[in-house]
């Protein structure tokens, strides 16, 4: 083989292998960004009333579970609910930037501390007002909040145990699975918000929020990102050609299906209460 045709061959693969982590990247800025809007607004149309009235704060607010009388142990799921979902949702970003691992490791430590506690703590509390309490969806929605809840678990608890084994490099691999499913109550927000931008929001019942399309977004809202995570471990362990150029192209299309879905969120759902 001439070096000229070995060239040809090589000079692609370095050219993907410089692409593929710019997809990732972003996609992860975009999403970043999405997730610090909705915690701007969590922090803005909830701790406010809460703080100021305790569990009445629920009244009047846009929750499927919010305030009812006389359920102490339900309010408080609602509240403790609420509350832990800002450092979800504005932490998770923080603890996956290398920037701030490589230069604040003890930040990165407490963060990822309290993520992880909030994580399990919001699935648990989950389980418990979606099949107790919950006055949206059907059974089908119900077991598709529940999956993501258990693999909240699942994740949160491999990466505890490879972290403590010090295998770093299999803890970063599950703390970006809990990542992603901790972020699943964003994605179908997102998912759905930019569906109805596209669509007009075929497959949807509004007012019993059912129907074909949020049946799938009920699963896919987590299965999904962990299927794109898992090809992008594919990539890095030295794919072939046409599986990169394949993953670059389909994480384009989804960063470009996401942003539309984090501007009609932020307009339609976010913006107008913060």
């Amino acid at each position: 083989m001439s070096d000229i045709a070995l060239q040809q061959q090589i000079m692609p693969r370095i050219q993907l292998d410089r692409i593929v982590p710019m997809a990732v990247t972003t996609w992860f800025s975009i999403a970043a960004v999405g997730h610090w809007i909705f915690c701007v607004y969590i922090v803005a149309a909830f701790f406010p009333p809460i703080a100021e009235n305790g569990m009445q704060g629920l009244k009047g607010m846009h929750l499927p579970s919010g305030f009812n009388e006389g359920d102490f142990i339900g309010n408080i799921a609602a509240i403790s609910h609420v509350l832990l979902a800002s450092i979800i949702i504005g932490g998770g970003p923080l603890q996956l930037i290398p920037a701030v691992r490589n230069r604040f490791p003890r930040f990165h430590r407490v963060l990822g501390r309290c993520y992880l506690v909030a994580a399990v703590t919001s699935a648990l509390v989950g389980l418990y007002m979606t099949w107790t309490r919950s006055a949206i969806g059907d059974v089908i929605s119900h077991i598709g909040i529940s999956g993501d809840a258990v693999l909240i678990l699942v994740c949160a608890l491999m990466a505890v145990r490879h972290a403590m084994a010090r295998r770093f490099v299999e803890h970063r691999r599950w703390a970006l699975r809990l990542f992603l499913v901790a972020s699943a109550v964003w994605f179908s927000r997102v998912g759905l918000m930019g569906w109805v931008m596209l669509t007009g929001g075929v497959g949807v019942d509004f007012k019993t929020f059912t129907g074909p399309f949020l049946y799938f977004l009920g699963f896919a809202n987590y299965l999904l990102p962990l299927g794109m995570l898992q090809w992008y471990f594919h990539c890095q362990q030295g794919a072939a050609p046409w599986v990169k150029s394949a993953f670059v192209v389909s994480l384009g299309l989804l960063t470009i299906y996401m942003a539309v879905g984090i501007f009609a969120a932020t307009m339609g759902l976010w913006l107008p209460r913060m």
